[in-house]
């Protein structure tokens, strides 16, 4: 025995305690001394660290420092002193108790690894919490990256842990399992997905955070509010939270109307179904009376005269308006209608217009409104597109068209 535990042992002996008994009361002795010594140490480090850093956090401008302290990365680094101190002085002070020398020791490896697993997780979220106050990475999947930084992290220290408790090699135990691979993938089949599909979505940036995506196999129509290695948070517009696995943004089919967004204008598209049978051509005095709507009175105008100049050349027979070329009340009021879409003050000029017929269904005829509107906040959007529609709704009849409806049960008793 050593002097310190040998003088304690010949005491207690000579106190008339057993040998056996003095032996443990000794051993006890040992470890409650110890315990409390780096316990000791280690709130004295502590503090001084911490308030080191807290000092140096106060005086700097840059914000990374700050959120160092935040994760307690300083605290997390003050325990490696003391547990230094311990491995080195275990095997003096535990001389004559080997055994249990080597189990203290073996704990002290064990916490050694979990303590590095807390340096490593607050330096990790430390870079999360900062990069997120970058601009250029606000709307990266941060959490995925720390994620699975962080997993790597537990696998290694786990296999540590195993290790020192079982004292077999690194080599032979990443060996064996490697041998259990198959099973391992079924466990964590979810996690490797998400891994693969969090890099493929930022690879590829498919969606970022603040992306507005519809996502109608699970009902999500919102804003991204969050993404990690397992899911994705949207936050939809009447302010539920919708929650999708993140292997589902390459799986399935999904709409990210950022395109929108970062473009000039939000688009419009669009049908007033005329009836069939209100379509016809338009006689010499209904062309003069639509002259008087100023948006195609120019138009009307030059076009008639083509026409009327065509049909005299050509010898052409007007008694029936069927013969040669003729202007229709369809044709005039999809003119009217480009003319209206492109003097509107709300619509883009510099983007897409464009009024187009359809195919004609059973319903009717459809007249497309196809523009985009200059204000693409959702409200005006909306403002926009049923001002332009209210217009051409109560347009419809001064060209003697009618716009198809399903006959309602007054209809049907008249």
């Amino acid at each position: 025995m050593n002097s310190i535990t040998h003088l304690l042992y010949n005491y207690l002996v000579s106190i008339g305690i057993s040998e056996t008994l003095a032996e443990k009361l000794n051993l006890t002795g040992l470890i409650i001394v110890l315990v409390l010594v780096l316990w000791i140490i280690d709130f004295i480090i502590r503090k001084i660290v911490v308030k080191i850093f807290n000092q140096i956090a106060e005086k700097s401008k840059i914000s990374f420092d700050d959120y160092l302290v935040k994760n307690k990365v300083p605290r997390n680094i003050a325990h490696i002193i003391p547990l230094i101190i311990a491995l080195k002085f275990i095997p003096v002070v535990f001389t004559d108790f080997k055994y249990t020398g080597d189990i203290i020791e073996r704990g002290l490896e064990v916490f050694g690894v979990i303590l590095t697993l807390w340096i490593i997780r607050s330096l990790l979220n430390t870079l999360k919490d900062y990069f997120k106050t970058l601009s250029r990475l606000k709307d990266k999947p941060i959490d995925s990256f720390i994620q699975v930084f962080m997993i790597f992290a537990w696998i290694i220290g786990l296999m540590s842990i195993f290790v020192i408790i079982t004292g077999i090699t690194f080599i032979k135990f990443a060996t064996t399992i490697g041998a259990a691979s198959a099973i391992i993938i079924l466990i964590f089949k979810d996690t490797i997905m998400g891994f693969v599909a969090s890099i493929q979505v930022s690879i590829n940036d498919m969606v970022r955070i603040g992306d507005w995506i519809t996502f109608e196999k699970y009902g999500a129509d919102g804003d991204v509010i969050e993404i990690n290695l397992a899911t994705v948070k949207i936050q939809n517009f009447d302010k539920t939270i919708t929650t999708i696995p993140t292997y589902a943004l390459i799986s399935d089919s999904f709409k990210n109307w950022r395109g929108m967004t970062e473009s000039d204008g939000r688009r419009i598209k669009r049908s007033l179904i005329i009836k069939l049978s209100s379509i016809k051509y338009l006689s010499n005095n209904e062309i003069d009376k639509l002259k008087n709507i100023e948006l195609i009175s120019e138009y009307l105008v030059n076009f008639q005269g083509k026409i009327n100049s065509y049909n005299k050349e050509n010898n052409i027979n007007k008694e029936l308006l069927l013969n040669g070329r003729n202007l229709t009340n369809i044709g005039v009021f999809r003119k009217y209608i480009d003319s209206y879409i492109n003097n509107h003050s709300a619509i883009n000029s510099d983007m897409m217009i464009m009024t187009r017929q359809l195919p004609p269904t059973s319903q009717g005829l459809p007249i497309e409104i196809y523009a985009f509107s200059s204000d693409k906040r959702w409200a005006n959007y909306e403002y926009i597109m049923a001002d332009i529609f209210d217009h051409l709704l109560a347009s419809v009849s001064y060209f003697d068209l009618e716009l198809f409806e399903f006959p309602s049960s007054l209809n049907l008793k008249s």
